[in-house]
């Protein structure tokens, strides 16, 4: 017997808090009422590691992948990766975003950099005040600490 072949037996033995523990360390843990926020977790979660995943890729303006991206291609690119659409430009993402603030941000969020009202760049959060983003031309996809506090965080639904 095969170890897929064994699994539907495990669950079957396991009993119902054995389950929801497996579940909770090994996979995807379904709970009504909780599968919105756990949803865009998901998709946050995965945009992320698509953006991680495009580390050296270089910088084109107005390029939207596989190879080649512009800020927010990348970001685009990410997220469409990750099962959601969003708009082509930086300040069309943002006025698409749940607007949060830094204090409630999260890994997988929004980062948009502006001038007064005018957006100019956008990356995906990492964590640690670091984005992931394609900065302008002659540069590569890269990790990068956010250099001003000139920003502001959005989630996409």
């Amino acid at each position: 017997m095969t170890a897929l072949n064994r699994v539907p037996s495990l669950w079957t033995r396991a009993g119902t808090a054995s389950a929801l523990t497996l579940a909770a360390v090994g996979g995807s843990l379904v709970v009504p009422g909780a599968a919105s926020e756990a949803e865009a977790a998901t998709v946050a979660t995965r945009a992320l590691q698509v953006a991680a995943s495009k580390h050296g890729s270089p910088y084109q303006w107005g390029a939207t992948g596989p190879h080649r991206f512009d800020c927010s291609g990348l970001t685009l690119y990410s997220y469409k990766k990750a099962g959601k659409k969003l708009p082509r430009t930086a300040a069309a993402q943002y006025n698409k975003t749940h607007h949060v603030s830094a204090s409630h941000r999260k890994a997988g969020d929004l980062v948009f950099f502006h001038s007064g009202r005018n957006v100019y760049h956008v990356g995906i959060y990492a964590g640690k005040g670091k984005i992931w983003h394609s900065p302008k031309t002659g540069e590569v996809v890269k990790l990068q600490k956010i250099w001003t506090r000139s920003v502001w965080y959005g989630r996409v639904g």
